[in-house]
């Protein structure tokens, strides 16, 4: 039987063009002497995040899939994001604002050639088109990371997006009993999922409560109010540390006015929205909230469970609402909104249980260390995950407002250290299901 490669082909498709028109925005929207600055220490250029682009499309689309000859070799060291850290990029020989743009076009016109010749079965690079999906996706975590540059960018707004929907009328229930058992974590049938999230394995998870929502801002002030950045006793004693040596306050990006708190969104100041899910919160702030709720954060596993599993059919979803892949009704995802919606406002993207938001608006972090999946194996690249794992980064789950679709799904993993604050991250708590407490 052949294989139909025409779909995996339409979708790479898509999935590229859609990617770089995100990228044209963000680096169309400012002139040349923002590309070249440097906005925070913590992040890149800009325009070294757009050649950067263009050069693992040829690196991986180009010379491995397509056997070309390269195009530009004298500048693979320069975009490698392993030899150079962030804050030394600025003195490297970058290419100028027109160069990168008229080389990441000349990649692209290339790329779309080969794949459209390309046979997407057979070897694991290219079978159901993985090369070209595993690139999009690249693409769309570095637009992500720009959004997040604009975000500390100073000077007048120039991204604009409209509001989020509201949250329909009526409270929600604070938590959610998500029963114990077993599920199947991670997944060994998505395409374009990548080797950290692979294989699919059973795990069993305690029952437990999950809150039906991340945690708000108005929720995040009361722990403010309650002198949380002042009590050690709440805070790891690395996140104590922080708060200490940087003077921690409140969340990146918030300061107060008399009684009132302000923040900062993309060039916009702004009163700070109590029904918005907190953000840009580190995972000690997270950590020390639940702390100091009486709760704690979820573990990865109990996460990925409240977001995929049905007890009803007993089956693992691709995303809470099922396998369908997500829509603007769903969740707030594609920077189409340049921030989160309120605490409820996507019904349609509940889990079965009745868990909302869990795709989109806010990275969650969880509990948990960022460590390999029995089975583990590196592919196609041991940077892309192995080279991380360990205690030292913690995980994040379901994506935020300025995360692509096509990075993001119920198995999809992110990490980071645990003293990020710029990224696009909140939380949600959870606590145990013990008969001591709950009488189950």
């Amino acid at each position: 039987m052949t294989l139909d490669c025409e779909p995996f082909r339409e979708r790479a498709a898509a999935a590229l063009l859609a990617a770089r028109d995100r990228t044209r925005t963000l680096t169309g929207c400012v002139e040349d002497p923002d590309l070249i600055a440097q906005h925070s220490p913590l992040m890149s250029p800009l325009v070294w995040d757009l050649a950067h682009i263009g050069n693992q499309e040829e690196q991986w689309l180009l010379r491995t899939v397509g056997g070309l000859d390269a195009l530009r070799p004298d500048i693979d060291s320069v975009y490698d994001a392993f030899e150079h850290p962030r804050a030394e990029r600025p003195a490297l020989p970058l290419l100028a604002p027109a160069e990168a743009r008229g080389y990441v076009a000349e990649v692209r016109g290339r790329v779309l050639d080969v794949l459209e010749r390309a046979e997407l079965h057979g070897a694991p690079l290219l079978s159901a088109g993985f090369a070209f999906g595993m690139i999009a996706q690249h693409e769309q975590q570095h637009d992500e990371t720009m959004l997040i540059t604009h975000q500390l960018r100073a000077g007048p707004p120039v991204l604009g997006a409209p509001d989020p929907p509201a949250a329909p009328a009526g409270p929600l229930p604070s938590e959610v009993l998500v029963p114990g058992g077993p599920f199947l974590m991670g997944t060994s049938t998505e395409p374009w999922a990548l080797d950290n999230e692979r294989p699919a394995h059973r795990r069993s998870v305690p029952p437990f409560f999950l809150d039906a929502t991340p945690v708000s801002n108005g929720a995040y002030q009361r722990f403010i109010d309650d002198g949380g950045y002042d009590e050690a006793r709440w805070w790891d004693p690395q996140g104590w540390a922080q708060v200490r040596a940087h003077r921690l306050r409140a969340p990146l990006f918030w300061r107060r006015e008399g009684r009132q708190w302000l923040r900062r969104r993309f060039g916009v100041t702004e009163p700070v929205p109590p029904d918005e899910p907190v953000l840009h919160v580190s995972w000690y702030e997270a950590d020390a909230y639940a702390r100091w709720a009486g709760r704690r954060l979820p573990t990865e596993a109990e996460w990925e469970k409240a977001a995929r599993h049905d007890p009803a059919t007993g089956r693992d979803r691709r995303y809470p609402w099922g396998d369908a892949d997500p829509t603007p009704e769903r969740a707030n995802l594609g920077q189409r909104h340049l921030r989160p919606a309120p605490v409820g406002a996507y019904p349609e993207g509940a889990s079965p249980l009745g868990v909302h938001q869990l795709i989109g608006d806010v990275w969650e972090w969880t509990a948990s260390d960022f460590l390999p999946y029995p089975g583990f194996a590196a592919f196609p690249y041991r940077e892309y995950s192995e080279v991380f794992f360990g205690s030292a980064h913690k995980v994040l789950r379901g994506g935020s407002f300025g995360v692509d679709p096509v990075a993001c799904r119920g198995t999809f993993r992110n990490w980071d250290l645990p003293v990020r604050r710029q990224i696009f991250a909140g939380f949600r708590t959870a606590r145990d299901a013990g008969p001591a407490r709950d009488g189950a």
